[in-house]
């Protein structure tokens, strides 16, 4: 088992916004998280990466090591455990380059981070022909691309990806998403959290999902997109 949460807890303020989610992802999978806007997905994955305070009683391991013993850096630099943020929060006024080689600050691989570069831009050559450009200059599809490559480049075991289609033409959407497959089939393991609740269970292999900050369903991804209650809720049907 790559990832093991358990009893998920987290408040802002007052307000319960994840009430003991529970759940596991092995080695190499795809596994989406959906549900509809503030049922908390997003802080799923801000609780996973330590960008949020998680309250007494969670229990969160990767690869075996406790998750709450490592601050927020270190969870990148050490564990290898990637975030693409929902938005994307690119360095507008840097090009493309130096957005991707600034995710390699904690690495010491030279070889690796040059052969990461190169493949990168093999899967999106759009990022290629853009290298030199200003990542802000860039249309919205293209950063989404960049944001992708950018937790590619830090040395990932596990990405992490916060809405990735928000804001795509559906073209646009559909190479994103084969580029993560590619990405998947080299090893990396991908979790996902999206609206777009077809688009997602579609792409992963099985998915969970959230209301109200609880867990109400989960299971393979084609058991889900028959689910009545799935259908009704998220797929217009």
């Amino acid at each position: 088992m790559l990832l093991s949460v358990d009893n998920l807890q987290v408040s802002y303020d007052r307000i319960k916004a994840l009430h003991g989610l529970s759940f596991r992802i092995d080695e190499g999978e795809i596994v989406c998280i959906i549900g509809a806007n503030g049922a908390g997905k997003s802080t799923t994955l801000r609780a996973i990466s330590r960008l949020v305070p998680v309250e007494a009683g969670t229990k969160m391991t990767f690869m075996g090591r406790d998750l709450l013993k490592y601050p927020a850096d270190k969870v990148v630099s050490e564990l290898g455990i990637s975030h693409v943020p929902e938005g994307r929060r690119l360095f507008d006024n840097l090009t493309v380059q130096e957005n991707l080689m600034l995710a390699t600050f904690a690495r010491k691989d030279g070889k690796a981070i040059g052969k990461d570069l190169e493949r990168v831009f093999s899967i999106f050559p759009r990022l290629s022909e853009r290298q030199h450009q200003k990542a802000g200059t860039m249309s919205g599809g293209e950063q989404q691309m960049l944001a992708v490559g950018r937790a590619f480049m830090s040395g990932r075991k596990i990405m992490l990806l916060d809405e990735p289609s928000m804001g795509l033409a559906p073209l646009l959407m559909k190479s994103v998403f084969d580029s993560l497959k590619e990405i998947n089939r080299e090893g990396t393991t991908i979790l996902v959290v999206e609206q777009n609740a077809r688009m997602a269970l579609q792409f992963a292999g099985r998915g969970y999902v959230l209301e109200n900050g609880r867990l109400v369903l989960e299971g393979a991804s084609e058991r889900l997109l028959g689910d009545p209650q799935v259908k009704k809720a998220y797929l217009g049907g």
